[in-house]
């Protein structure tokens, strides 16, 4: 019984640590600042190029249309933030999301273009309220320009390289969503 309540404990425990992104509040509030912030955690960057990956995977429209719905909806977690609308569960989600965006890629999820706009859209609200929570009272609308334009980087990064790999290779496709769940399931235990 001691040892399930010590893993369960050591679980929660790794599940409440903040994302590994996440800058100090005071150095943020510049255009670099939020540039830099995605790039600097493996979270963001893994959840960030899977949204690509798998917008790919979807093909068509959605190639487009599902990174743009995630970049706006993370806007409007940012704003929510910035106002000090609650959110729980931020930290998990985006932990989930990372790991969560990686299955989908890895067993090449096909679902309508709004059903996938919505799966990522909850995503997203997590990774917009994490960056405006830790703003602080730095200025938000160059650290928000900032850090939407390196998510957008990191899409259109996955989205080339799911081009590249295109149909014939959809199966490095599929090992790089299994190893992008692999690293988020890495990330919540250490």
């Amino acid at each position: 019984m001691l040892k399930r309540l010590s893993i369960s404990a050591a679980i929660l425990a790794t599940m409440t640590a903040p994302a590994f992104a996440h800058l100090n509040p005071a150095e943020h509030g510049s255009f670099m600042s939020g540039l830099t912030h995605p790039l600097s955690g493996a979270d963001h960057m893994l959840a960030m190029i899977a949204v690509g990956l798998w917008a790919t995977q979807i093909g068509g429209k959605a190639r487009w249309a599902v990174p743009a719905t995630f970049i706006s909806v993370m806007a409007i977690g940012f704003m929510l933030a910035l106002v000090g609308a609650p959110l729980p569960f931020v930290e998990p989600g985006i932990l989930a999301s990372v790991i969560g965006l990686g299955l989908l890629v890895a067993l090449a999820v096909r679902v309508p273009v709004a059903a996938s706009a919505a799966i990522l859209g909850i995503f997203a609200l997590f990774h917009g309220h994490a960056h405006g929570g830790e703003l602080g009272t730095a200025t938000a609308i160059s650290f928000s320009l900032g850090f939407v334009a390196a998510t957008a980087l990191l899409h259109a990064l996955g989205v080339g390289i799911g081009m590249f790999l295109g149909g014939r290779n959809q199966i490095v496709t599929r090992l790089l969503g299994a190893a992008t769940a692999l690293g988020g399931t890495a990330l919540i235990f250490g």
